[in-house]
């Protein structure tokens, strides 16, 4: 499970900013929205509020480079460029970007993390400890190409910053020479972490078709949920379909199609219709099962899935159904995690999240980022929100800040 990602010197976040999710000792338990692991509490789902503009989906995109760095570091060569997009409005414009990350896999919670510039590593750790009262142990500790490592606990790494580049990572090279730790490290960034946006979906459609098609013990889930949600068909089928265009080669593809009832003058069912899904539904029905997909296999896996956008095109009901399957121990037996950002304000009303499962963004007078959680807010007579305050009401009224203010001409 992830416990924290932090992230410095990234698009419009300058400081240091920690997303945490272990969750927090506040007298209050929705059931189901906690799970413990190695005596860690880690919240289940998490939400990012704020006005557009303000940081909400650079804050997520910093998962999908940090994950990008993991994984595709051991292909660069010599002198090819990192993945830096650094905070560009200060006199600092080149200074290292940071990505730290805390999650538990194998029996230890690892701390892993790096910075770096356009071409090169600064410095890079790797830790790990077994529960919240242990100390920690060091794996790896690297400046630049100058790497320290306990040849017991990491043995794995031992002479290898020999063969290092100074844009590799040294936990991806460790990997790429079949390093137990490190891969097992490294399947966890490629298959725990997925990264996806709602408005943003061209490569969805496909991913979520083709696993509808093969995966039939959570496709059967998949239609129940289609089914709760009533939108309009009564069922789905997914038959191969051959193309061919003037760029490729004839190919078989998987193509949807909802199915739905006839009916006569009577209203009762006289038969069915079978049209391509594309040209049938609703958009949002369209972004929706785009995200099946992702939203089932990361319930199966037990994984991370990051979701900007979650509300995009979608009814607010249908939002709060998704975080329930994530929040409910039936549904989510594995304690897979969700992280969304969002513009439904209704989410703070239903009482489906608590108060350090609400997280909001905001920029300063120097166009960066801040990041705080609901429960750092003092408000200006000197309390703190309570968990019988009305959140939405209070939000929108700005209490918490991260809205728009518009100017009144």
């Amino acid at each position: 499970m992830l416990h924290e990602f932090s992230v410095e010197n990234f698009r419009s976040i300058k400081e240091r900013k920690t997303l945490c999710l272990q969750a927090q000792e506040i007298g209050e338990d929705i059931e189901g929205n906690v799970a413990c692991e190695l005596e860690y509490n880690i919240l289940k789902s998490l939400s990012v509020y704020g006005a557009n503009s303000s940081g909400k989906s650079n804050l997520l995109v910093a998962f999908s480079a940090m994950r990008i760095m993991v994984t595709s570091s051991a292909k660069l060569n010599e002198g090819e460029e990192l993945f830096y997009h650094p905070f560009l409005l200060s006199e600092t414009d080149n200074e290292p970007t940071l990505f730290e990350i805390v999650f538990t896999q194998s029996g230890y919670c690892y701390r892993y993390g790096f910075t770096y510039t356009l071409y090169k590593i600064e410095e890079e750790w790797l830790y790990r400890s077994t529960t919240p009262n242990s100390q920690e142990e060091m794996l790896f500790l690297r400046s630049l190409n100058e790497v320290e490592t306990d040849n017991k606990l990491f043995a794995e790494g031992r002479d290898n910053e020999k063969i290092l580049n100074g844009n590799r990572l040294f936990l991806s090279l460790c990997a790429q020479l079949r390093g137990e730790i490190s891969n097992s490290l490294m399947l966890w960034f490629s298959y725990s972490l997925n990264v996806i946006s709602g408005l943003k979906s061209s490569n969805l459609p496909f991913y979520s078709r083709n696993w509808f098609a093969e995966d039939n013990d959570n496709r059967d889930k998949a239609l129940e949920f289609f089914k709760k949600l009533q939108l309009g068909f009564e069922n789905l089928a997914v038959r191969q379909k051959q193309i061919k265009s003037s760029f490729t080669d004839e190919k078989v593809v998987n193509a949807l199609f909802s199915i739905h009832n006839k009916y006569n003058s009577k209203g009762e069912i006289c038969g069915s219709i079978e049209r391509y899904f594309e040209d049938m539904e609703s958009e949002g029905s369209k972004n929706l099962f785009n995200l099946t997909g992702p939203i089932f296999s990361t319930l199966h896996s037990g994984s991370v899935l990051v979701v900007d956008e979650l509300d995009a095109k979608m009814h607010p009901l249908i939002s709060q159904y998704i975080i329930r399957l994530f929040n409910n121990s039936e549904s989510n037996p594995h304690n897979a995690q969700l992280i969304f950002s969002t513009h439904d304000t209704h989410l703070l009303s239903s009482k489906l999240l608590r108060r350090d499962q609400i997280w909001f963004t905001e920029k300063d007078n120097k166009e960066q980022t801040d990041l705080y959680c609901l429960t750092d807010i003092v408000l200006s007579d000197g309390s703190v929100p309570r968990n019988d305050t009305n959140y939405e009401k209070n939000y929108i009224a700005g209490r918490y800040g991260a809205i728009p203010y518009i100017i009144n001409e």
